[in-house]
């Protein structure tokens, strides 16, 4: 089969010719299907209701959640597929990265990026699941297995070219890190000390594993990369929430002014002195400039293939001239004026930094096939530490977060008890037998070979609780797990609000 004819294979060539979908030509053709499918999908729906960085009631104003944000990732993926078309580095179809984008947040558990850390400590340390808890994972393990449509027995019967691309971090656990001893690099999501390689990213839990093998072969994707459609929904990704999520904290209110213009104008002011100063002096200071210079010689260690000194320092100057200087200076007041200047800048940054990606130079494991150019790279990664700095490390929400990681921690654990009590587990919740059953079906139906090498002494009947537990929180929104920590701890008193959940 040609490359070009693979890619349109399904995970269920049956099922997908039984639609149509094996005929590219034929009502949109299978890429239209898989968006449609992704888009139509009750997990699409639920992101409505997910925490992005910051609940709207910890900002006090309305913020960017998990579908807005994605909506405005699609955007972007497809403009720069559009504008690129096919590339040396590979295929780029608008509609596989408009899909890939549409479903790449999809996994994303209860309260963001919190909700993701808490499962996966539990996950790892008290249910024994040696691939933890990630979000891209769960976001494949959706389009591989969870979520149904009337044609297939599991999953969204996506075609190759779309699976492959919804991978961002395209391996498993498992990854041979061998073949990373000769490399210059290591991929992003992989961290090198020493000899030791700690997997933190991934888009495949061990029981879907052999479905992304299955799709990456069907496309020829190199190992250990991105394909060029999977390298701009993940690149479309950092443009659309560097950008859009300091729109959401200017609006709020969440950005302090005066700390973030001591921070660039310390560094900024005195760049010579900052770039002698020791690592043991610069490790502990929390002086003004010391924060972003750390990060100067974070992205000179990791990132050697575009990091430039030079390009750092012009970064560092134009977020602060056209955003620090020019809009956070004011207080968001809601005037027209100023959401007009606000838009400007959005718009003319989305703009430069779509209009800058394309093939990648060189060969660092680093980056995908595709990236942004030097100039751009430098300043999202600004944008990005603005982000980290000022809005993550805030106590208030530092405060809300503890109180939120408890409200996973506690219902995983009482579901779990649940599951052990053999008096009354006949009455948990219909999905989340579903799911512990369906969990059951995908370990069972692993190769011995790989079920072994992941499971060790560990039945079938164990890692399907625990991940069915684990797919079933992961599921719900930010609601939802209120609602049902408070009922599982005696506190709720809206016995339906769980609705198709139970």
């Amino acid at each position: 089969m040609r490359r070009d004819a693979r890619r349109f294979a399904a995970a269920d060539t049956t099922a997908s010719d039984a639609l149509g979908g094996g005929d590219p030509l034929a009502a949109g053709g299978p890429f239209v299907t898989d968006l449609e499918r992704v888009q139509f999908s009750p997990y699409f729906s639920r992101l409505s209701a997910v925490t992005q960085v910051v609940s709207p009631s910890t900002a006090g104003a309305p913020v960017h959640n998990r579908l807005t944000h994605t909506m405005k990732v699609a955007s972007v993926a497809r403009s720069i597929a559009e504008r690129i078309g096919d590339t040396d580095a590979g295929p780029c179809d608008p509609t596989v990265v408009e899909a890939a984008a549409c479903a790449h947040d999809l996994g994303h558990p209860p309260f963001g990026h919190l909700g993701e850390a808490v499962l996966n400590r539990i996950a790892r340390d008290e249910l024994g699941l040696a691939d933890g808890f990630e979000g891209n994972a769960q976001t494949y393990r959706i389009i591989a297995s969870l979520d149904v449509i009337e044609s297939a027995p599991s999953g969204l019967d996506l075609t190759a070219a779309t699976r492959a691309a919804i991978a961002k971090y395209p391996w498993s656990p498992r990854v041979d890190v061998r073949a990373l001893h000769h490399a210059d690099s290591v991929p992003r999501g992989i961290h090198r000390t020493g000899a030791d390689y700690d997997v933190f990213k991934y888009s495949a839990y061990f029981v879907d594993e052999a479905d992304l093998d299955d799709a990456r072969e069907q496309v020829e994707a190199r190992p250990l990369r991105q394909t060029a459609e999977g390298a701009v929904m993940d690149i479309s990704d950092d443009i659309a929430y560097s950008v859009h999520d300091i729109d959401d904290f200017y609006r709020a209110g969440i950005l302090d002014h005066a700390s973030v213009t001591a921070e660039f104008h310390g560094w900024l002011d005195d760049v010579p002195s900052w770039a002698a100063a020791s690592s043991h002096d610069l490790a502990g200071s929390s002086a003004p400039g010391a924060a972003l210079e750390r990060l100067r010689r974070k992205v000179d260690r990791d990132d050697p293939w575009i990091a430039e000194d030079d390009a750092f320092y012009d970064a560092v100057w134009a977020v602060n001239a056209e955003l620090v200087d020019a809009l956070l200076i004011r207080p968001f007041d809601g005037s027209l004026a100023l959401e007009r200047e606000l838009a400007a800048f959005t718009g003319r940054w989305i703009r430069g930094f779509v209009d800058s990606v394309g093939v990648a130079t060189g060969d660092s494991l680093r980056t995908g096939p595709l990236s942004l150019g030097p100039a751009a790279w430098h300043r999202v990664e600004i944008l990005k530490f603005l982000h980290r700095q000022f809005v993550l490390s805030r106590p208030d929400l530092a405060i809300q977060q503890r109180g939120l990681s408890t409200v996973i921690s506690r219902t995983v654990r009482a579901l779990i008890e649940w599951m052990d009590d053999e008096h009354d587990r006949h009455r948990v919740p219909r999905r989340l037998r579903e799911l512990i059953d369906l969990a059951h079906e995908d370990y069972a139906a692993m190769d011995a070979t790989r079920y072994r090498a992941v499971a060790a002494w560990r039945p079938v009947d164990e890692l399907s609780r625990a991940r069915g537990v684990i797919d079933y929180v992961a599921s719900l929104t930010d609601a939802q797990a209120a609602d049902l920590s408070d009922a599982l701890s005696g506190r709720g008193d809206r016995i339906w609000s769980l609705g198709h959940r139970v």
